[in-house]
């Protein structure tokens, strides 16, 4: 399962007994539930003038929540089946568009929409799933299509965009099965990254790997294993380098995924410790991300649900 790299810790319900969840997170808010004719939300993303972006997968929606006037509506419609979002410093936004197997950046001024990657070495992507940037600009992004790869596309993979705008495959199956969620440290020495894989035998885990000046990666290992439970599958990172996981199942969904893994926020240290844990009403609890003019609300896509959850610690800026 681990493919012989060094595991750290294991989620397991055991270790929910020994956490001190108040010193990290406060009580879950139900702020909306989204109502459309298919619902599954995605891809939290904290936008410079305070709002907050998020993605409806199966119905091509970018939705745009006003947390003062407690409002939702629909920042873009047709946005191909977009999932992860990122707002870069200079406030474009970065969409992981999953119909179109491409990742693209909105200019914050324009509204101009450019296809920044979209192939690799003649063959087009896997579907991009997540993204995140590291202190240089440099892009980095998940990218997975189903179980089986389809025919005509590159296998599941890690990408990183230089700022040539050249493209780089950093990890890809078998080193990694179903990779998902990707942050980088604060210090920006460290990518993390989630698998989950929901077929037996396969990653289920946060593996984290020494990033390089160069943007390359090495030395990777395993961080907390959440196997033979739901795995992870969003995640964004504290100031203090703590990890905030979209994680575990209130049901089984007819794959080998177990119910070890508790249904919502998981937080985990630095060295592998699940040291928070708040459940979450519904399935299925997809991502998340920190915003608030503090930096202290904790954003989370669930289901047809957005919550906010306060948080003590602010999240990395």
């Amino acid at each position: 399962m681990t493919q012989g790299l060094s595991q750290t810790s294991q989620a397991t319900a055991a270790d929910y007994s020994r956490i001190t969840t108040n010193d990290f997170l406060g009580p879950v808010e139900i702020l909306v539930k989204i109502e459309d004719e298919n619902v599954f939300t995605e891809g939290p993303a904290a936008a410079p003038d305070g709002s907050l972006l998020f993605t409806n997968v199966p119905v091509s929606k970018i939705l745009k929540w006003d947390p003062c006037a407690k409002q939702l509506t629909v920042f873009r419609d047709k946005s191909n089946e977009a999932n992860g979002l990122f707002f870069a410093q200079d406030g474009s936004l970065l969409a992981c568009e999953g119909g179109t197997a491409r990742v693209t950046r909105t200019d914050a001024k324009t509204g101009e929409v450019e296809i920044i990657a979209e192939s690799y070495q003649g063959k087009r992507l896997a579907k991009p799933n997540d993204l995140c940037m590291d202190n240089r600009g440099r892009i980095y992004f998940s990218s997975r299509s189903g179980v089986d790869d389809p025919e005509g596309e590159n296998a599941k993979a890690v990408y990183r965009i230089d700022l040539d705008g050249s493209l780089h495959q950093i990890l890809a199956w078998p080193e990694v099965h179903m990779p998902n969620g990707i942050v980088i440290s604060p210090d920006n020495k460290k990518l993390y990254l989630i698998e989950a894989h929901p077929d037996a035998d396969h990653h289920r885990d946060i593996r984290v790997y020494d990033l390089n000046m160069d943007g390359s990666v090495s030395n990777g290992r395993v961080l907390i294993d959440f196997y033979p439970g739901r795995s992870g599958d969003g995640m964004c990172i504290d100031a203090d380098g703590n990890l905030y996981v979209a994680a575990g199942l209130h049901r089984t969904r007819n794959t080998s995924e177990t119910l070890d893994t508790k249904p919502g926020i998981h937080v985990v240290s630095p060295e592998g410790k699940l040291l928070a844990y708040r459940e979450t009403p519904e399935d299925t609890i997809t991502n998340c991300t920190f915003g608030g003019d503090d930096m202290k609300t904790l954003y989370v896509t669930c289901g047809s649900l957005l919550l906010s959850i306060p948080t003590q610690i602010a999240g990395k800026r």
